[in-house]
């Protein structure tokens, strides 16, 4: 084969021959094609490679590093971790591909609570206090009238409750997906105030939840230590009538009152309740006006120093969340 592009040198008229009979010519031209085959195969192959095209038109996929070979934090420390989440797009399915894809349904929830509701309502809101006017609107709570929400307590350093609550009901959110139920907040810090107090309880009985919980702490005088389990009384009058949800409330109240007291190592309280962590209230609208069995937790009291350092401790507010599933987990029989 030449591989330089320039003419032969010309033959002179004495040295050419005459043509070769019919035979000869097809003999020779099979030779040329066979030799060339293989050079034109070789070309083909060799385009394949420099286009980095594969079978079928489409570039070979890269195949996946060794773990040694992985960045991150995991792999050259937490300086690289910026560096490492820029990763490759993938690349776009074909139609076939998508379609199947947007027509799948979703995979079920799997889990002891698969199919289950919780409602989770994080007590008071960080912007209260800046919305003091809204909040101090008067509410039907069936039984008289109230005001939409307060601020909430704070410990002595400042932690503020509606902090400490929004804090333990996303982690109790966190376990309870994990045991594949639904939650639904009644806000997630992403209002500047509130819900009101008559919205709240609305919240759990359109998402008829099976169980609803309110996460809040106390702010009475220093001494008074401990948590307890609020649970509704039985109240008819107006858009109230908790008659049937006082039996199951008082069923999700006391496992998780025992729940509770388990994980955090927390006793009941020692200035109501008698020493049994559960209380009966007939003047909380959150609980006057659901239909859903409901309790409200509070987890101990902001206001006594023994108390504020577990409250301010992310550990200890883990064990609260942990103790809170664990009664919704033992109500709902998962």
């Amino acid at each position: 084969m030449r591989y330089d592009d320039s003419p032969p040198p010309p033959e002179s008229a004495a040295s050419v021959s005459p043509d070769p009979p019919w035979y000869a010519r097809r003999s020779t031209l099979a030779v040329a094609v066979a030799a060339l085959a293989p050079t034109a195969l070789a070309g083909w192959v060799l385009t394949q490679v420099l286009t980095g095209s594969g079978p079928g038109g489409q570039p070979p996929q890269p195949k996946a590093l060794p773990a040694s070979h992985t960045t991150g934090a995991g792999a050259h420390g937490a300086g690289d971790a910026k560096a490492s989440t820029a990763t490759p797009s993938p690349a776009a399915p074909d139609s076939a591909s998508a379609s199947a894809s947007a027509s799948a349904p979703a995979a079920p929830a799997k889990g002891p609570l698969a199919g289950r509701t919780v409602v989770i309502d994080p007590g008071h809101n960080t912007g209260n206090f800046k919305h003091t006017s809204e909040i101090d609107r008067q509410v039907d709570i069936g039984t008289n009238r109230k005001e939409c929400d307060t601020t909430g307590t704070t410990t002595n350093s400042g932690y503020m409750e509606a902090e400490f609550t929004l804090d333990v009901s996303r982690r109790t959110r966190a376990l309870l997906e994990s045991k594949g139920a639904k939650v639904v907040f009644t806000h997630d810090a992403d209002r500047p105030w509130g819900p009101c107090i008559d919205e709240r309880a609305r919240i759990g009985n359109e998402a008829k939840a099976d169980a609803v919980v309110s996460v809040h702490a106390d702010g009475v005088s220093a001494g008074n230590r401990g948590f307890h389990v609020i649970l509704p009384a039985t109240v008819k009058g107006g858009a109230a009538d908790t008659s049937k949800i006082v039996g199951p409330s008082r069923d999700l109240g006391e496992r998780i009152a025992g729940n509770f007291a388990r994980s955090t190592g927390s006793a009941p309280a020692n200035y109501l309740g008698s020493g049994t962590g559960l209380v009966v209230r007939d003047d909380l609208g959150g609980l006057n006006l659901s239909t859903r069995p409901k309790v409200f937790i509070e987890c101990g009291n902001m206001r006594d120093a023994k108390d504020a350092t577990q409250l301010t401790s992310p550990e200890w507010r883990q064990k609260a969340a942990e103790g809170i599933t664990n009664g919704i987990v033992g109500f709902l029989g998962g």
